[in-house]
């Protein structure tokens, strides 16, 4: 009899396992019948193509997944990225370029470059965190109109002129590869360095089980002791900190900026959150899971390419798995209640 139990007991807990993670399985299988499909599916150049894709995006996801922890989000963070892929863009033109946004700057290394975008961006996500912290609007209505004020913004100080003739230096930070092997892209490493840190942060530091303990209950934070406000800033502001440095990272790759650079970003970033087990519901997250979040959006993509399905129907495919992904979220969520 103990044996039946505990086998039903496991055959129970699979298909629980198996319902919770459904879209990840059903890539899986997408990704299988492309490979059957298609032999370069699996190639170095496609492999490596996907890990350089996978990065920023990765690193942006981070960002979100504080404020989806907390019961918030960031509307913003598509724009921010954008923008601070343009701040990057006019710090890195040659002097000798035509086309320059600002003939008057000067030459500039590269990481100065980034720290100026990192210093700009932070001190947007400060002002989210101030907005939501100490005003109460909601993250929804006080990232929305951050998004357009930061589009706006971006508009006004580029000209909506694309921005490019960019020096080697910085384009060679996304572009290469170590060792000369594609399947460890130079974008590889900021990716990994910044998945280490937040896994640092939300597991083993103060700010992290501040974090969670917001995202369970904020009342019962706030009675326990917990700055409430000061967390909430915190989270923003590295939340920006990350865009930054993703956008920096995309217009390397790209090798130019617009205005339309990291658009829908944000909402490919909380699909990949929801998707990893970030619940929209907050208290609950994982680096590792925002990763695999993060690969099942991107080879998605890149499975709808290889089966020559029209780009439209990428967006379609996308806009069903955030769908699916939340209402998989929100109904792990009522099951605990």
């Amino acid at each position: 009899m103990g044996e039946t139990k505990t086998t039903a007991l496991n055959g129970k807990s699979v298909l629980k396992f198996i319902s919770d993670h459904a879209i990840i399985f059903l890539i899986i299988l997408l990704a299988l019948f492309t490979w059957a499909n298609s032999q370069n599916f699996m190639s170095k150049d496609n492999v490596g193509n996907l890990i350089s894709n996978v990065a920023p995006r990765f690193i942006i996801a981070c960002g979100v997944s504080g404020c989806l922890i907390t019961k918030g989000t960031d509307l913003s963070a598509g724009r921010q990225v954008g923008l601070a892929a343009c701040f990057a863009a006019m710090m890195q033109q040659t002097l000798d370029y035509s086309a320059r946004v600002f003939d008057w700057m000067p030459d500039m290394h590269w990481v100065f470059a980034l720290l100026i975008s990192v210093a700009i961006m932070g001190c947007i996500g400060a002002v989210n965190g101030c907005v939501i912290a100490f005003l109460k609007v909601p993250p929804f209505i006080a990232t929305l109109g951050m998004q357009t004020l930061v589009y706006g913004a971006c508009q006004v100080i580029t000209g909506n002129q694309p921005i490019g003739g960019f020096k080697q230096n910085y384009r060679d930070l996304a572009s290469g590869n170590f060792f000369g092997e594609r399947l460890l892209p130079y974008l590889l490493l900021p990716a990994l360095l910044v998945g280490l840190f937040m896994w640092f942060l939300y597991n083993k530091t103060r700010h992290g089980k501040y974090m969670y303990a917001i995202g369970g209950n904020e009342n019962a934070a706030q009675v326990a002791g917990v700055n409430v406000n000061a967390s909430l800033i915190r989270i923003y502001i590295l939340a920006s900190v990350m865009y930054a440095l993703a956008g920096f990272l995309i217009g390397s790759k790209a090798g130019g900026a617009s205005t339309a650079t990291g658009q829908g970003y944000e909402l490919e970033a909380i699909a990949a959150c929801t998707i990893g087990g970030v619940s929209v519901n907050g208290g609950v997250g994982r680096i590792s899971g925002i990763l695999v979040g993060v690969l099942v959006f991107e080879v998605l993509k890149i499975c709808l390419q290889f089966l020559r399905f029209d780009p439209a129907y990428t967006f379609i495919a996308q806009g069903l798995v955030i769908i699916v992904a939340v209402a998989l979220d929100l109904r792990k969520y009522l099951a605990k209640k």
